[in-house]
């Protein structure tokens, strides 16, 4: 395994949160991709939880951006992430990448995320292989 980068950040959940206060639905709208919106609309209106979810797809999104560069550019959208246990089966967190150019999905192997989160902070990793 040969490693195309490693991308970490450290977000400030406030930070989001005043964020959404401005922007409201625009701010979901422009960094989820379309399975992570139908999955943002289908929280409850817990505003803490809603918070929480984008502050942790911000942070992964920002660490995979770091990770890839300058191989490729992905923007939010080509990005999604599930958490633990999210979907059918019960799985370690995954981040998906897909382009909307098709030859760079060739460019990037496999990848590997991992995030944490307490109190006011969201922290995320995220490391690239090369593709074999």
């Amino acid at each position: 395994m040969t490693i195309l980068g490693v991308g970490v950040d450290i977000l400030h959940v406030p930070r989001i949160a005043a964020l959404f206060h401005r922007r409201g639905s625009r701010l979901p709208a422009r960094i989820l991709s379309q399975a992570e919106f139908q999955q943002f609309q289908s929280i409850p209106q817990d505003l803490a939880r809603q918070i929480r979810f984008l502050a942790v797809r911000w942070a992964v999104k920002e660490a995979a951006y770091k990770s890839m560069y300058p191989v490729v550019l992905p923007v939010w959208k080509e990005l999604s992430y599930h958490g633990l246990g999210e979907g059918h089966l019960p799985t370690k967190p995954v981040l998906e990448y897909h382009p909307f150019v098709s030859l760079n999905k060739l460019k990037i192997g496999t990848i590997h995320a991992s995030i944490s989160h307490d109190g006011d902070y969201v922290f995320a990793m995220v490391t690239v292989e090369s593709p074999s």
